[in-house]
């Protein structure tokens, strides 16, 4: 199972606002520190402030940020918001189902199994859970890929 790009996208935006909630950020600060499509995150960022997770603030000063606390952010959530489906093959998609063998067939059984384990791991976990103990060491490998120096040399620069 790959999920999409716009979905990783979604969740790197609020792994980003979750490690700098004390602030307001831009698209631009999001694309420049994950070194991404300036363009593609304001599909995403959009569809994320329509749903609800972020506020966003336009003009000068403006910028977004969490529309909740990490704690109530659940990656579930997020996910069934952002996958325009989750077919796993084509006999999940019954106007479109063309496999001969789908009658019979126990595969797609055992990957709805798949799939429904799949989410509910995913609806155990919020963003908060996520981001663990590990902001502080998000917001270093953010700051070093912004200043665009490389991980491994940044690491053997550190005392």
């Amino acid at each position: 199972m790959q999920l999409t790009i716009y979905t990783d996208y979604s969740l790197r935006v609020l792994i980003y606002l979750g490690v700098h909630c004390e602030k307001r950020v831009t698209i631009s600060e999001i694309a420049k520190a994950y070194n991404i499509s300036r363009n593609h995150l304001v599909k995403v960022v959009h569809q994320l402030s329509h749903n609800g997770w972020i506020t966003t603030i336009r003009g000068k000063n403006g910028g977004m940020h969490l529309a909740f606390p990490p704690e109530q952010i659940n990656i579930g959530t997020i996910i069934r918001q952002t996958e325009p489906h989750m077919n796993l093959l084509e006999c999940f998609d019954k106007d479109n189902n063309n496999c001969s063998i789908s009658p019979a067939c126990s595969l797609k059984r055992v990957l709805y199994q798949a799939r429904r384990a799949f989410m509910e791991v995913l609806d155990q976990q919020t963003l908060a859970d996520i981001l663990g103990s590990h902001s502080a060491e998000i917001v270093s490998i953010l700051e070093r890929a912004t200043a665009r120096i490389p991980i491994k040399e940044a690491q053997t620069a550190t005392p």
